[in-house]
């Protein structure tokens, strides 16, 4: 039987609750930001991931940081959002959607200062990416052919946004039409994503799920039980590169060897035609512990969270006006606009 996935992301009486995903699926727990310094926390740590989580997320929060300052004069008002903006900003760097969040609540401020109107435009984030992932799930939906075996890497589920997801998207809608297919989920390390997040939505949702390691992708690929691989990502740059979770290069580079479409579901909220390429992004570099524990040798650790996928390893990108197909480079921007 199909059960509810939680929500990453409650908004409700201008209370904001935020699911803390770093104790799923065995605890089911609620933070309650009334702070930004709260927020940024909440980012840092991964108590909410998924680029458009973080942008609703990020929204909201300078809402709630701001309901102090609701009386506040237009240019006190601004003085402080922006202060808050900048600290919020600082949370994590490679995420696009933290920095464009928190530049629509300035755009808008700047027209209207006040508490009611940043308000509203964390709200219409918010519910613009329901609407998105949705047409996302319609553009993406049909490439995945009955009986296939689909494979994803880290959560760009209903956990990493509002409700479908990006890359999950697609597989949704095709359960709902009942079509067969099956999910192989990367357990995603350090911090276990896919067996964590993905592996427990898609099981809530009674889709057809096998967990497997990260290197056994060229296995399964060598044996012809892939048919497609589908992941989401935190940022695509103007050339078409594509900055996701670290591992996805992994996966492309097997994909062009066993001649294995390689798919990116990219929200426009995450498509950043500000940076030339994937060698001009921020890469995040985590905690030492996360991958040493209480087991690993003492030892020097690098551990960025994400990698770059060159444009020309991509088949195809999944937006929610449509679908880029390769050269990326060439057809996303045609397909957003230069200015997305």
């Amino acid at each position: 039987m199909d059960k509810a996935t939680p929500l990453s992301v409650i908004w409700k009486q201008e209370q904001l609750q935020l699911l803390d995903q770093r104790e799923l699926p065995g605890n089911i727990r609620y933070l309650n930001i009334r702070s930004i310094e709260q927020g940024w926390t909440a980012i840092n740590t991964l108590a909410v991931r998924g680029a458009p989580a973080i942008g609703i997320a990020a929204a909201y929060t300078l809402v709630a940081a701001m309901a102090q300052h609701r009386n506040a004069a237009p240019a006190e008002f601004l003085t402080h959002l922006e202060r808050h903006g900048a600290y919020l900003n600082t949370a994590r760097p490679t995420a696009v959607n933290l920095s464009w969040a928190i530049q629509r609540l300035r755009k808008r401020a700047q027209s209207e200062p006040c508490y009611a109107a940043i308000r509203e435009e964390a709200e219409a984030i918010h519910r613009e990416d329901r609407a998105i992932c949705r047409k996302i799930g319609e553009h993406g939906k049909d490439l995945i052919g009955a009986g296939a075996g689909v494979l994803t890497h880290c959560n760009a589920g209903a956990l990493a946004v509002s409700e479908l997801g990006t890359a999950t998207a697609p597989m949704y809608l095709s359960h709902a039409d009942n079509k067969p297919f099956h999910v192989f989920v990367d357990e995603t390390r350090p911090l276990l994503q896919g067996a964590r997040l993905t592996a427990f939505e898609l099981t809530n949702a009674g889709i057809s799920v096998e967990l497997i390691c990260d290197n056994m992708a060229a296995t399964l690929m060598a044996q012809g039980a892939v048919d497609l691989v589908l992941v989401g990502t935190d940022r695509v740059t103007k050339n078409g590169d594509v900055v996701n979770k670290i591992g996805t290069l992994n996966l492309a580079v097997l994909c062009r060897h066993f001649a294995v479409p390689f798919y990116v579901a990219c929200p426009s909220s995450s498509y950043d035609a500000n940076t030339r390429s994937g060698a001009d992004v921020d890469i995040e570099e985590r905690p030492a512990d996360e991958i040493l524990g209480d087991r690993a040798a003492r030892v020097a650790v690098r551990n960025p969270a994400f990698d770059v996928t060159p444009a020309e390893l991509v088949s195809g990108i999944i937006t929610e006006h449509g679908l880029a197909l390769a050269p990326v480079g060439s057809t996303l921007p045609q397909l957003l606009g230069p200015d997305e």
